[in-house]
């Protein structure tokens, strides 16, 4: 697009990058022509399960946290963390857990609390019937 005769401004916005890194993009053209512009790997740490291992991961947190031996049917990141230790023998920062579960597509989530005994039925015959019955009507 640069070549087309578009300024970095319009190529930015076109693209949907900041004007910079087309600048950048530029610049390191100039340098090293098409080759410095190639995608590299990322740096950094190297994850600590492999893919295979958060497919069984993800297997054993929708099986459930009592089929993991948890007493009560709620996943923590502290239960998630014990989890991956026992069966990977992975140690992770319980404030990891978190990120990790979020790459995997989870998200935090908070149980209801409701009473064993609520009945759906009589509450939405409550709702639609006696309620109208009984509220207030507009003064006018």
């Amino acid at each position: 697009m640069l070549e087309e005769g578009y300024d970095a401004g319009e190529v930015a916005q076109r693209v949907g990058v900041d004007r910079r890194s087309v600048r950048r993009w530029k610049a390191a053209r100039r340098d090293g022509g098409d080759r410095a512009l190639k995608a590299r790997a990322v740096s950094g740490r190297p994850p600590k399960l492999t893919l295979l291992e958060k497919e069984e991961l993800e297997a054993l947190l929708l099986a459930g946290p009592q089929a993991a031996g948890f007493p009560t049917d709620l996943w923590t990141c502290p239960r998630v963390r014990d989890l991956i230790r026992k069966q990977f023998g992975v140690r992770y920062h319980v404030d990891h857990i978190g990120r990790l579960l979020r790459s995997l597509g989870w998200s935090p989530q908070r149980p209801q609390r409701r009473a064993v005994e609520r009945d759906e039925e009589k509450i939405q015959g409550w709702v639609k019937k006696t309620w109208p019955r009984i509220k207030k009507k507009p003064h006018g």
